[in-house]
């Protein structure tokens, strides 16, 4: 059995891997972090080397999540070592420990000096194994915010609102029986913010109205010009 610290920190360690940084250097030997907006993050890839790469990135980063929460938290067996006073079981209390390790390791990498991205992708990834009705929901308001405004950053401030929303509405207004929603709607709100504080410079940017927008794709890149247009 392995200590809950273990865990954590192995979780921590899958979510440091710079996914973006890395991609970016394979691909064009630049560092992601000074092209773009500056976030080393799949939005920023997108940017600069167009959504097939960007997309490649977002879905490696939302596996970080999931690896943490259905394959690291498994590594630990038997009971918790502290007195487990929420609803949920125990082996869900330690995805929850595992998955926000992770989710802070994509944040503040320890293998780009503490420089990551946003979490939005992990987060994601971490909570498919928890509340799967939610990140549906909130990925489609992502996804209508987005093509609708062509802010990434708007459309992912809106899921990570609705996520918590969701979860409330669906239990109080629908009376879905959420098995452990005493605890987890806290959780969601606690989630919601972290990605909010990570946004806050997107959100300034957006007050302004300088905030970059993403308003067309293509299929390939030639000539060295960028598989998406910033406006």
């Amino acid at each position: 059995m392995l200590p809950i610290l273990i865990i954590a920190v192995l979780s921590y360690l899958v979510g440091s891997v710079p996914t973006s940084i890395i991609v970016a250097k394979l691909r064009k030997g630049i560092d992601i972090r000074q092209h773009g907006s500056g976030n080393a993050g799949g939005t920023n890839v997108i940017r600069v080397l167009g959504w097939k790469t960007g997309v490649f990135v977002i879905l490696i980063d939302m596996a970080k999540g999931l690896i943490a929460t259905m394959w690291i938290a498994r590594l630990m067996q038997g009971p918790i070592p502290f007195e487990n006073s929420t609803p949920f079981d125990d082996f869900t209390v330690v995805q929850i420990i595992a998955g926000c390790a992770a989710i802070l390791g994509h944040i503040w990498t320890l293998f780009a000096g503490f420089r990551g991205g946003k979490g939005i992708a992990t987060a994601g990834g971490m909570l498919i194994g928890v509340a799967p009705v939610e990140v549906g929901i909130s990925f489609g308001v992502f996804l209508i915010v987005f093509l609708i405004s062509h802010y990434v950053s708007l459309g992912s401030l809106s899921a990570a609102v609705a996520f918590p929303l969701t979860m409330f509405f669906r239990e109080n207004v629908f009376l879905v029986d959420i098995e452990g929603y005493q605890t987890l709607i806290f959780f969601s709100i606690a989630i919601s913010l972290l990605i909010i504080y990570t946004h806050r410079s997107n959100i300034r940017r957006l007050l302004r109205g300088t905030e970059n927008r993403i308003t067309t794709f293509r299929l390939s890149r030639k000539n060295g010009n960028l598989a998406s247009k910033a406006g």
